[in-house]
């Protein structure tokens, strides 16, 4: 089939591409039979410029099917390495994703395009480069609605079908999905290269990456430096907005984790229903690595190894390199905490930091796990609490096994809010404002998978997209208000699926 260009009011670019030859490998999608776009995302597909009617034309469904090529786009497959559950992979790489290029933004920022599924690539490791429908459609959701949650992320601009089937236990209708994301490079990225002892590649990936993503670090003695320390700030702020949340990756291998900053890669992801850190969905994590509650810890432990690759760019002796990167790393607990508690405080409608909030939060998230009661809904509901005792209180209470066991913890909250002068309806409307009504529980985007991938039922994923694009607002009166409702024992979904 021949190539052909999509009209877009933005530039495109492979600025990736043009490094050395061993950070990437040049491949082209593998076409598929009968492409049709299932879902489009309108408005990122503005702010890249592009135009949503032209990406639905069958020529744009092509290009999002990787049956033709976007502009002068030159695709590849990036090389990589990583830790994989603490165990080290020398060469991964780009299995089943092929970066098409780059389209700066309204804003101008440079957004990297990547096939996900588009075929094998020479990193595919006896794979077929396939994506599932349930897979593409998963992240899609999630990713859209970690958007929506202000949460750094990579973002889904499309899904298509591919008239194919991929075999996986049984065998499942084929898709692609289209993301976009401030870069690709990863901890493993930087891996692959000084596991081999190629400085001059990780100065080049550094370099690039400083560019890219923080150039104000270049203006500094030590940009490296900097650059570690940049990473280490976001990569703390981004894991406690996950937490606050309830949010589990699943999956936080060395390879998974972006220098970008944002959440990537979302295989075995879920979040909370009833709080308990040391929950797991992942089918594949056994022995619980990727925990809740372990995550901020196995965060400091990717940095670390982070850290380690760019030894010989921080210091020119090895042991003033070593501790420079001890020193930064040592106050990664510091950030992380520091960000988690503060986002817990205002979870809480509190206005003041200190021991008597840190007192507050401990100890209703220990009565929630004792009790088993929603992460989501128990802070949601005790945003609509005044300082009096009301009808409203009920719908807290209910939440946990045993009522009772809140009572103590409400007295106290209270009183701490009458302590700093809180005031009802300011209160309410800033603790609304974080705290969602609306997440894509696991069972409901397994209904959405369900749905589409079984019946052909758009119905539960257009639903599911509609409330969490608005995850703060009240349910609407003629909305499908069940969907910030907990699982029945019935829908609970126990275990969740990489799709390899």
């Amino acid at each position: 089939m021949a190539f052909s260009d999509l009209p877009s009011e933005a530039p495109f670019a492979s600025s990736y591409a043009q490094l050395p030859d061993e950070f990437f490998a040049r491949v082209a999608p593998t076409p598929v039979a009968t492409p049709s776009l299932l879902r489009l995302n309108e408005g990122l597909a503005t702010e890249l410029g592009f135009s949503p009617g032209e990406l639905e034309r069958p020529e744009g469904v092509e290009i999002l099917a990787g049956n033709r090529r976007l502009g002068s786009a030159d695709p590849i497959a990036m090389a990589y390495a990583g830790h994989q559950f603490g165990n080290w992979s020398p060469r991964l790489g780009d299995g089943r994703a092929i970066q098409i290029g780059e389209a700066v933004d309204r804003e101008g920022v440079a957004r990297g395009i990547q096939l996900k599924g588009a075929g094998p690539t020479p990193f595919s490791r006896q794979g077929d480069g396939r994506a599932a429908i349930g897979p593409v459609l998963r992240e899609y959701v999630l990713s859209e609605a970690m958007f929506a949650l202000g949460i750094p992320t990579t973002r889904a601009l499309a899904m298509v079908t591919t008239g194919e089937s991929v075999q996986r236990e049984r065998p499942e209708a084929g898709a692609i999905l289209t993301r976009v994301a401030a870069g690709y490079v990863r901890v493993g990225t930087f891996e692959y290269f000084a596991a081999g002892g190629l400085d001059d590649a990780v100065r080049t990936l550094a370099d690039y990456v400083l560019e890219r993503r923080y150039p104000e670090a270049l203006a500094e003695a030590n940009p490296y430096r900097g650059l570690l320390e940049r990473v280490i700030d976001r990569q703390a702020d981004l894991i406690a907005r996950w937490m606050l949340v309830g949010f589990i990756h699943g999956v936080m291998n060395t390879d998974n984790m972006s220098i970008m900053g944002e959440t990537i890669d979302y295989g075995p992801c879920a979040f909370l229903d009833e709080y308990d850190p040391g929950k797991v969905f992942s089918s594949i994590d056994r022995q619980g690595r990727y925990a809740y509650g372990q995550q901020p810890g196995i965060g400091l432990w990717n940095l670390t190894r982070f850290a380690e690759t760019l030894l010989p760019l921080l210091a020119e002796e090895q042991e003033a390199a070593v501790e420079f990167a001890q020193d930064v790393l040592g106050g990664y607990g510091a950030l992380f905490q520091r960000r988690y508690e503060d986002g817990l405080r205002q979870k809480l409608g509190l206005a003041e930091s200190g021991d008597e909030s840190r007192e507050l939060a401990s100890g209703l998230l220990q009565t929630m796990t004792e009790q088993r009661a929603d992460f989501t809904l128990t802070f949601r509901r005790l945003s609509g609490l005044g300082l009096e005792n009301s009808v409203e209180d009920e719908a807290v209470r209910s939440l946990f096994g045993e009522p009772a066991a809140v009572d103590g913890w409400l007295v106290d909250w209270r009183a701490r809010l009458r302590a700093e002068g809180s005031e009802d309806a300011p209160r309410i409307a800033a603790m609304k404002s974080v705290n969602p009504l609306y997440i894509p529980r696991n069972h409901r985007v397994q209904q959405a998978i369900d749905g589409c991938a079984d019946r052909g039922d758009l119905g539960p994923l257009d639903d599911l997209l509609a409330v969490t694009a608005r995850p703060f607002e009240d349910a609407p009166a003629d909305g499908p208000t069940d969907y910030s409702a907990p699982p029945e024992p019935h829908e609970v979904v126990r275990q969740t699926f990489c799709g390899t």
